[in-house]
């Protein structure tokens, strides 16, 4: 499989969102088992002009992986009890980087079960909400605070290219749960595809 390279992730966030969609989320764990999830929906958090990003203020301790080097994983924790993972973008110090918002989970659907629900046997309305969202995606991965800054380009969570094409158009619109910056499009997702996030009348355009 050939893996995303630095140079793909220092590219402009909105471009990455975009071209991340139909890739793969891969995490490999040291004692044995992989996780595999298709990426369907993004949203980008840009440094200026982006009231909702958590760059907007300048560089803290909770943000600090945001602003570089690209291809590293911030994750942060929100509403006392959700974590959620985003992929560092463009230049150091820019403070840019795309929300991973929903999976479809590919490989390792077991453990991933495991890990949200605590069974291994799921009915389909719970494979299909398995990787529908950020914070879910997240506990179907086990990815939490220990995952904060994970280098995409070597660590044990990697992003490669898939071996399927999506033949549903790319969709645009404002990104979801958020106050300020809804003028902003930049949610990125397959439209109609049943694995994305957002109520129905966002998934079925």
């Amino acid at each position: 499989m050939k893996y995303l390279s630095r140079e793909f992730f220092m590219q402009d966030v909105r471009r990455v969102a975009e071209k991340l969609l139909d890739t793969w989320l891969i995490r490999d764990f040291p004692g044995g088992g992989r996780l595999i999830g298709r990426i369907v929906e993004t949203e980008a958090y840009a440094h200026t002009d982006d009231p909702a990003s958590h760059s907007s203020k300048g560089k803290t301790p909770r943000n600090a992986v945001m602003f570089g080097p690209a291809g590293h994983l911030y994750v942060y924790f929100t509403y006392g009890m959700h974590f959620c993972c985003n992929v560092v973008t463009a230049a150091e110090g820019r403070g840019e980087a795309v929300l991973l918002r929903a999976l479809e989970p590919l490989e390792g659907i077991p453990r991933m079960a495991l890990n949200r629900y605590g069974k291994e046997n799921i009915s389909e309305r719970e494979l299909k909400d398995l990787c529908r969202g950020p914070a879910r995606l997240c506990r179907a991965f086990a990815i939490g605070r220990e995952q904060n800054g994970t280098d995409l380009c070597g660590g044990e969570i990697r992003i490669g290219e898939g071996d399927a094409i999506s033949k549903l158009p790319i969709a645009r619109s404002s990104r979801i749960g958020i106050r300020e910056g809804r003028s902003h499009l930049w949610r990125f997702y397959f439209q109609n595809d049943p694995w994305i996030s957002g109520p129905v009348k966002d998934r079925l355009i």
